[in-house]
């Protein structure tokens, strides 16, 4: 890059002997000395300098083709010139070495931003299930308190049902950080939707008694990883638990698309903001109606649908109807195969 630089300038200066002064065209080699000082630094940035002037003076200044020079404002404009072309190259060094700094700077600045933002984003999701197992430890362990064998059941599902969150929370910061690193890897195997969906309400415990399925019999099998998208069922379904009373059912319907299968996954809950439709698929992000969370289930939905070839969003909602609907699409595999009993 060193020589064409000076190559190019003095190209240039051949062009421009015509209508300007020699002399004055000298300064064109400052333009190489920038360029390879920004590009390499300043130990690059001498050597061009030096040859600039060894250039320029064997080509253009008299007597040319030799290195003498006759008059002595030659001399001195040459010196000037190496002079200015070192400063301006450690210049353009030093604020390269600046810019580079401020970078790391930001880099680090928003990492640490990031490690903020996950803190603050889980802790409310460790805290309830962790105070929520202590509680039911601590009375069960009381013995001061006379307990029903219904009351001490309830208190173990309880300690069962919030390790599993605690279990899921876990899994998703493990995922996010999986999908952050890359592609995720898969495993592609033939399955149903009705068998990943069982596998999903599976994972809900007691919430799965408030999910209603409705599934034709005549859809096409898929070519997925079955834990991927049992991923994204799970939290598709816990997304809508959340957001829906405890009064109200999660309704999953599921249809043949063109060349694929489609799963919707509607709630009774408020409802998502158009400006958040797309927002809320991001990590740490969530709904402006939305209350406290972790804000990663949704970003790892469309992770995973992605790294199979399926999609999620949100469709609009209908005039007059509450809540939301979440829409996940997979592609079918190209021939109806047999799946392995």
């Amino acid at each position: 890059m060193s020589l064409v630089a000076v190559g190019l300038v003095t190209g240039a200066v051949f062009v421009l002997r015509p209508v300007a002064p020699v002399l004055s065209l000298g300064v064109l080699y400052v333009i190489a000395v920038v360029a390879v000082a920004v590009t390499y630094g300043l130990a690059y940035a001498i050597p061009v300098s030096v040859a600039s002037m060894l250039t320029f003076n064997f080509l253009f200044l008299p007597p040319v083709h030799t290195f003498a020079l006759h008059d002595s404002a030659n001399w001195v404009a040459l010196a000037v010139y190496i002079v200015v072309a070192v400063v301006v190259s450690e210049l353009a060094t030093r604020s390269r070495r600046l810019t580079r700094q401020a970078v790391e700077a930001e880099t680090l600045r928003q990492s640490d931003a990031v490690k903020t933002a996950v803190l603050h984003a889980v802790s409310h999701d460790l805290r309830s299930p962790l105070t929520a197992i202590r509680t039911a430890s601590e009375g069960l362990d009381n013995p001061t308190l006379e307990l029903s064998p219904v009351e001490r059941t309830e208190l173990f599902e309880t300690i069962r049902i919030e390790v599993s969150r605690l279990e899921r929370l876990v899994e998703n910061l493990l995922d996010l950080s999986r999908l952050e690193a890359g592609p995720a890897l898969r495993k592609p195997e033939l399955w149903t939707i009705d068998t990943l969906l069982a596998r999903a309400l599976e994972q809900l415990g007691a919430d799965a008694d408030r999910v209603e399925v409705e599934l034709p019999t005549d859809l096409a099998p898929l070519r997925v990883d079955a834990a991927h998208i049992e991923r994204v069922l799970v939290n598709l379904l816990e997304n809508a638990l959340k957001f829906s009373s405890p009064t109200d059912p999660v309704e999953v319907f599921a249809a043949p698309s063109s060349g694929g299968v489609i799963v919707r996954v509607r709630d009774r809950g408020p409802g998502i903001d158009e400006s958040d439709r797309d927002r809320i698929f991001d990590a740490f992000e969530r709904g402006s109606s939305a209350g406290r969370g972790s804000g990663l289930g949704l970003a790892i939905a469309r992770g995973f649908a992605e790294a199979n070839g399926g999609r999620v969003w949100v469709e609009p909602t209908s005039p007059g109807r509450a809540g939301s609907t979440f829409v996940l699409e997979l592609p079918v595999i190209a021939e109806r195969t047999a799946i392995p009993g």
